[in-house]
């Protein structure tokens, strides 16, 4: 992994998750994606507007990464086929783990409606609710994307908290397969981001969110991974219900401010593409 020089400017990669979720979901994250303000993105494919959303995106194609949000516990999953609710995903991560042939055929449907849509490979992988190192998950996602992509593998987000940033929720996150996931995928020669920041309860406002920002870009190490949930606010009529529309519009104000660009600033942090940071810049190939 690269890092940083000691006197230059430390590199994170600023990730926001569920494009596709709901139209005012994509629509931030393309604004804060064309404002600079993000450096990759992680779409659930299996929600309905995945195609429109996607080709609403390619304008951005050379500013961020582009990634696939694996899930297995949205409403879109459950119409799937295969979802089941976070409590009992991690049950059965706990109890012996997913099978993996299912898990598997559930993995591959979502890559090929990534590429379908986006018209190249992911850049990267990772998980709503984390599900890419759950138990049963993890050894068939490793599996497919060496298959698939050989050495030229998409990055895999490892959700462990990073140094000094851990609570209750964030090691519990990473006790569902964090190391796991790390030695799956150091076996295999897929590169790995190693921290993950971000991690907090969706309460608060605004302003409480602008002070946990301020505490992740000082305190994360460099080449770690910052997640986060932007949205507009207005779902889309037919959208699931969102529990976290109100963090999401506290974040997008947040993101788009000059107050974020003064931290940014202020931390020395530089947003990078995950896939320059991780495993050397690729350029997508329209297949």
């Amino acid at each position: 992994m690269s890092t940083a020089p000691a006197t230059g400017p430390k590199p994170l990669v600023l990730c926001a998750d569920d494009y596709a979720q709901d139209s005012g979901v994509s629509q931030a994250i393309r604004r804060l994606a064309a404002q600079g303000r993000l450096s990759a993105t992680s779409a659930m494919v299996l929600a309905p507007r995945w195609p429109e959303e996607a080709a609403a995106l390619a304008p951005l194609r050379d500013l961020i990464d582009v990634g696939l949000h694996l899930d297995w516990t949205s409403a879109y999953a459950r119409a799937a086929g295969h979802g089941l609710g976070l409590g009992a995903a991690m049950a059965r991560a706990l109890l012996g783990g997913f099978d993996r042939s299912r898990a598997r055929e559930a993995i591959e449907r979502q890559l090929d409606l990534f590429e379908a849509h986006w018209q190249a490979p992911p850049d990267h992988v990772d998980g709503h609710q984390h599900v890419q190192q759950f138990a049963g998950i993890r050894e068939p996602l490793v599996g497919l994307l060496v298959r698939r992509y050989g050495a030229d593998c998409p990055w895999l987000r490892v959700s462990r908290p990073a140094p000094g940033q851990a609570d209750l929720k964030s090691r519990t996150i990473a006790r569902m397969g964090a190391d796991a996931l790390t030695a799956i995928a150091a076996d295999a020669s897929v590169p790995s981001a190693r921290w993950l920041c971000g991690i907090y309860d969706f309460k608060g406002d605004q302003a409480g969110y602008a002070r946990r920002m301020g505490q992740w870009l000082a305190s994360a190490p460099a080449g770690a991974l910052l997640m986060c949930h932007p949205g507009d606010g207005h779902a889309d009529p037919d959208a699931p219900p969102d529990p976290i529309a109100g963090a999401r519009a506290h974040e997008a104000a947040h993101l788009g401010s000059s107050a974020f660009g003064a931290q940014l600033a202020s931390a020395r942090v530089r947003l990078v593409r995950g896939s320059t940071l991780y495993r050397g810049a690729r350029a997508p190939q329209p297949r």
